[in-house]
């Protein structure tokens, strides 16, 4: 139930009044709004410090700051930069092994750049950088354990998948392959390089399978949602709408390159806000 759009790169936006998440979370009531805000700056923080091109151990010390930083907000010592967590931590239950399962997932991209993970590896970095985020999420928007749980589980998976398959040509820029190794050997590819697997013709290949793995995530998510209260699901709902928008663009316009990026059009957004924000 990633924020802007998980990572990776990991997406959290150069700006939250300009994102989807923005306009998500601004419907909540007060404290919930806040609380989401919160983990939003979390995530964020976290990120750029993951996506710097500062050194790479500065970076692993920056993110074990961070870790000691959460160990002493559950330990009763908040640190300046977590004071206002406090709060939100008590009233909604929020877990530090989620917190930690972020930071755990913005290093997997810092010792060296992921490069075609095999599927095991890509489905932890899902859970960390975008599930993890969502426990947190729905214990905010107030859903029960076991639905809430389930929803993080395929909503995060499906928001991050959509990710990787926007992303695909921004993250070989920066050195970066999410496609999973057994797709790419699948589809003949056997090359690692960024750069070259992005100019491969059998690139589709690797691709359509993921979009049906999203898919797949985003029905179950569906499900959970529709059995659950409706204003307890405005905010997923509207996440899960928008990114499925994204996905059904990726699918129209294909693989093949030039790829030309995908955007979600106002019309659209605003006809989702106005059907899923105010129930």
């Amino acid at each position: 139930m990633t924020l802007e759009a998980t990572a990776p790169s990991a997406n959290y936006g150069s700006s939250a009044s300009n994102s989807s998440f923005y306009a998500a979370m601004r419907i909540l009531p007060r404290d919930q709004r806040e609380a989401m805000f919160q983990i939003y700056s979390f995530c964020r923080q976290v990120d750029d410090i993951a996506d710097s091109d500062g050194p790479r151990d500065a970076r692993l010390a920056a993110l074990q700051e961070w870790r000691n930083d959460i160990d002493a907000l559950y330990q009763g010592h908040p640190p300046p930069r977590l004071k206002d967590y406090v709060a939100s931590v008590k009233t909604f239950g929020l877990k530090r092994e989620d917190f930690l399962a972020i930071v755990d997932g913005m290093e997997m991209d810092v010792p060296q750049d992921i490069r075609a993970p095999d599927m095991a590896t890509l489905d932890l970095y899902c859970d960390r950088v975008a599930s993890a985020v969502g426990r947190l999420s729905v214990r905010v928007f107030g859903l029960p354990e076991e639905d809430g749980i389930l929803l993080a589980y395929h909503l995060g998976r499906a928001l991050q998948l959509t990710n990787i398959l926007r992303d695909i040509d921004e993250d070989a820029g920066l050195g970066r392959l999410y496609l999973p190794r057994e797709a790419l050997l699948h589809a003949g590819i056997t090359a690692n390089d960024p750069n070259r697997v992005i100019a491969e013709r059998a690139l589709p290949k690797v691709c359509v399978p993921l979009t049906q793995r999203a898919k797949a995530h985003f029905e179950k998510s569906d499900e959970i949602m529709n059995r659950n209260r409706r204003r307890a699901v405005r905010a997923p709902r509207i996440m899960s709408k928008y990114y499925h928008s994204i996905l059904d663009l990726l699918i129209a316009r294909g693989f093949n390159a030039p790829r030309q990026p995908v955007r979600v059009s106002k019309v659209t957004r605003i006809l989702i806000l106005l059907r899923y924000a105010f129930i």
